[in-house]
């Protein structure tokens, strides 16, 4: 691992990642800087926190002026394109991501959990599987604690379960997960990446350093290369996976392991989470009926698919969580009765034309708001 005494680190990002980052540089006696573009209130007040601690942190613009540094840390939230880091790497300063680095720091196997859709519950599915079988595990990553907030539990832990964005996965290097998990790709973050194509590049990065002992989980029908890592497919759409869903059922192959109304968690979107989950558990030699009392007993994070009131014989369910046209087509399609649909919020640059056929028949009404 990279020794970080005197290292000159600048950290682009002052949001939780960015701190997350610069106390375990801290940690490590490195000499640590922080920028942030933000003006607001919060940052001020940030800045104050970490300035006390012998800090220095610039705010409010988009470049920085000197640039002696040996290293730069960035936070998943900053676009590589962004001026100051187009900046740094002129300058010839190394960038690393806060993924990467964290999992420089960790000191136990990892599992990442990467796709458009379904990562926190498959992060929180594999990680209630292995406390459940008594082994300690913790979940982090994009879900909300950052992996560098994690990596000095690691040394008394058998796992981390990491959920792992394209923009995390843009700047790995060595970062390599024992088990890799790619659960789906559709459009999104379209404002970020030119095309489709190269926000999968991104996601596909989760792959990159996996060897023969290592072990992957796809989709089946996604056109990724998985490397030398041995490989498991799971599909809720048709036969010829590993792990299918039929007839109300998680299978594997032929095999039935457990029927998906005895969990709380409905649609084929979840049924592909729980297959994927499933495999991860047999990779680990995990007994199915571990495997069953977790997901008997897990209950969805909120904003996803989530109950929030029956009023007057009406259903209203917050699945807020749903940012791109996939997440929202699979919520639609896994209701009972018809939707009044409730959808808006940013132009991510997505082409609602191809929705419609998901749509009809379903959705009577739609209340439409925000920047879209």
């Amino acid at each position: 691992m990279q020794k970080w005494n005197g290292t000159k680190v600048i950290v682009l990002g002052i949001g939780r990642s960015g701190q997350a980052a610069a106390e375990w540089l801290l940690g490590q006696k490195a000499e640590v800087t922080m920028f942030d573009e933000s003006k607001s209130a919060e940052a001020k007040i940030l800045a104050q926190k970490w300035e006390k601690r012998g800090v220095r942190v610039f705010l409010g613009k988009d470049r920085m002026g000197a640039l002696n540094f040996d290293q730069a840390i960035l936070s998943p939230g900053i676009d590589p394109n962004r001026p100051v880091v187009r900046q740094l790497v002129d300058a010839g300063v190394p960038i690393l991501g806060e993924l990467e680095l964290g999992s420089q720091a960790c000191l136990c196997p990892i599992v990442a959990v990467t796709g458009t859709n379904g990562k926190s519950t498959t992060t929180e599915l594999i990680t209630s599987v292995f406390t459940t079988a008594g082994k300690k595990a913790v979940g982090c990553g994009n879900l909300g604690r950052p992996l560098c907030e994690v990596a000095p539990l690691t040394g008394s832990l058998d796992w981390v379960v990491v959920e792992a964005s394209s923009f995390q996965l843009e700047t790995v290097v060595t970062f390599r997960p024992k088990v890799a998990v790619y659960l789906n790709l559709t459009p999104d973050h379209l404002d970020r990446y030119p095309n489709v194509e190269k926000y999968a590049e991104a996601k596909a990065r989760i792959f990159l350093n996996q060897k023969a002992e290592d072990f992957a989980v796809v989709q089946k029908g996604l056109e990724v290369k998985t490397g030398k890592a041995t490989v498991a497919s799971f599909t809720a759409d048709a036969d010829g996976a590993d792990y299918i869903i039929r007839d109300g059922w998680l299978c594997r192959g032929e095999e039935r392991l457990m029927r998906q109304e005895e969990t709380s968690l409905r649609g084929p979107h979840n049924a592909e989470n729980m297959l994927a989950a499933w495999a991860v558990a047999e990779f680990e030699k995990i007994s199915r009926e571990v495997v069953k009392e977790a997901f008997r007993n897990y209950r969805a994070l909120p904003h996803r698919c989530e109950l929030v009131r029956v009023l007057g014989g009406v259903n209203w369910v917050n699945d807020s969580k749903a940012t791109n046209l996939d997440a929202m087509e699979r919520a639609v399609a896994g209701t009972e009765g018809s939707v009044i649909l409730i959808a808006g919020g940013k132009d991510k640059g997505f082409d609602f034309s191809e929705s419609r056929k998901h749509l009809a028949g379903k959705v009577r009404g739609a209340l439409l708001m925000g920047e879209m």
